[in-house]
């Protein structure tokens, strides 16, 4: 067979039908298969390329309306073109048959030329579904691969974005000890707990990248206070309770939703659920969720991580710490969230240690 060659599928019970109908068409360059009832044309057409089916009505067994709505079932051949050649005048014969998928009809006995002009019309049409049927699938398979490269693109891009925050968070932390691994913590811990909490991906996915600017505003903090070994006096405190501010200052004004949300982290994540925080000493809900979950987070990982006026807690007491806290520290919800995740929470404590 000529794969170049349109295939027509004959179909009739009468041999001498079929030899006239290829003797008709063969010369026109059509490669024939033949089939002398609808089970065979139905197995001829599960298993080879067809173009078009000249199928008789009147046949043993399945008849031709029978063989076209089977034909149509498959979801491959609702396209393929169907000329049923018939006897049969009646109109409800023909209406019959447009239901059952018919695309034309021929009338026995047949004219040469007409056979050829309506054969010639409908493998046209084929050819043309054909050709659109290719540009959609070639379209869509560049749609799925500028897809996935845009994807790919948009991950490093957001993997780059994340480091910049990362490194830029630092710079404002540069004189405390481990503050690295610590940002990757309690920005996965704040992340954790948000989803715990049942927060869309895109609000999680925005804790990830703006909880690590919480203490961005440390960066207007004198070196002399930041890195005091001991208790700071009055007037230190009053200067480090400015830090949220600085932070909502820097971070004030950006259009991108992440910096808005570090913001509001920035300006809230010191404030506590009874109201004993600062700067703004608000308290329970009138603190945004997000900030409540990041304050969590950030004591957390300050708890057992060693700073320059103290050592490590353990995780035991940490965990003490924070359920002591439930109720006047922290929103009680946002603590059951968390030790409902103990094990999470202990698993990114383990993958991000300090190095010191």
């Amino acid at each position: 067979m000529d794969n170049n060659k349109p295939v027509i599928l004959v179909v009739d019970d009468q041999f001498q039908n079929i030899e006239l109908l290829e003797a008709y068409l063969a010369p026109q360059g059509y490669d024939i298969f033949k089939a002398a009832n609808g089970k065979e044309a139905l197995e001829l057409l599960a298993s080879n390329p067809i173009d078009l089916i000249l199928l008789d009505v009147m046949m043993p067994g399945m008849d031709g309306f029978e063989v076209a709505r089977k034909v149509r079932q498959d979801s491959t051949h609702k396209l393929l073109p169907i000329i049923l050649v018939t006897a049969l005048q009646d109109t409800e014969d023909r209406v019959k048959g447009i239901e059952a998928g018919c695309d034309d009809f021929l009338s026995k006995p047949f004219d040469q030329d007409e056979l050829l002009a309506r054969v010639h019309s409908l493998l046209k049409v084929k050819a043309y579904n054909d050709l659109l049927a290719n540009y959609r699938t070639e379209l869509e398979a560049e749609v799925a691969q500028r897809t996935a490269e845009l994807k790919h693109a948009f991950e490093r891009i957001k993997a780059a974005s994340m480091e910049t925050i990362l490194r830029l968070s630092i710079a404002a932390e540069f004189k405390d000890v481990g503050t690295g691994e610590h940002i990757k913590r309690m920005s996965y811990y704040a992340a954790a707990i948000a989803r715990q909490m049942g927060l869309d991906e895109n609000t999680v996915e925005g804790i990830l990248y703006a909880a690590p600017m919480h203490d961005i505003g440390k960066v207007g903090i004198p070196d002399r206070i930041l890195t005091e070994p001991g208790k700071l006096d009055p007037d230190e405190w009053e200067i480090m309770k400015q830090h949220p501010l600085i932070g909502a200052k820097i971070l004030a004004g950006s259009d991108v939703e992440f910096i808005q949300l570090a913001e509001t982290i920035a300006h809230y994540h010191q404030e506590k659920w009874d109201g004993s925080g600062y700067p703004e000493h608000i308290k329970g809900t009138e603190i945004p969720l997000t900030c409540r979950i990041v304050s969590i987070a950030d004591v957390f990982d300050a708890l057992t991580s060693k700073r320059p006026y103290k050592e490590p807690f353990t995780i035991e007491a940490s965990f003490d710490i924070i359920r002591e806290g439930r109720g006047s520290h922290f929103d009680p919800d946002v603590v059951d969230a968390f030790f409902a995740i103990q094990d999470e929470i202990l698993a990114i404590k383990s993958q991000h240690m300090d190095v010191i």
